[in-house]
């Protein structure tokens, strides 16, 4: 079992790899805490990419780890943790909206998806006590 920073590795290069989008590279790093094979976490996660359904809005890095959040705690304080989720992801990425993440200031954009995927993880990971 790899521990959260190998994950967050491991979807940082999924999304560099360019074969996925950001949802599916954050279901993928996740999947053992999913028990769901790798074709149904890719189809999952197929309409989540550029701010679900290229809307430009909740991130898919984000919507991914909040999707096996809820397989993960069965529904039980999924809420709770979703929010310190969320509020963990923006601390580290400066925003949960593709859109803003993507705008770019300075010639680069606030946050590149590779690292919102890696920090999607790492955020899981810290809500669930996996970061130790």
């Amino acid at each position: 079992m790899l521990n959260i920073k190998e994950r967050a590795k491991m979807a940082q290069e999924a999304k560099l790899s360019g074969k996925l989008n950001c949802a599916q590279a954050v279901l993928l790093a996740l999947k053992e805490d999913s028990n769901l094979d790798d074709n149904t976490l890719k189809n999952i996660g197929a309409g989540f990419c550029a701010g679900m359904g290229n809307m430009e809005a909740t991130c898919g890095a984000l919507i991914g780890a909040n999707i096996v959040l809820g397989m993960k705690t069965n529904g039980d304080a999924t809420i709770r943790l979703s929010k310190q989720l969320i509020e963990e992801f923006k601390a580290n990425c400066g925003a949960t909206k593709c859109r803003e993440l993507k705008q770019m200031t300075d010639g680069k954009p606030l946050c590149p998806c590779d690292i919102c995927v890696k920090n999607a993880v790492l955020a899981y990971g810290k809500v669930l006590g996996q970061d130790k």
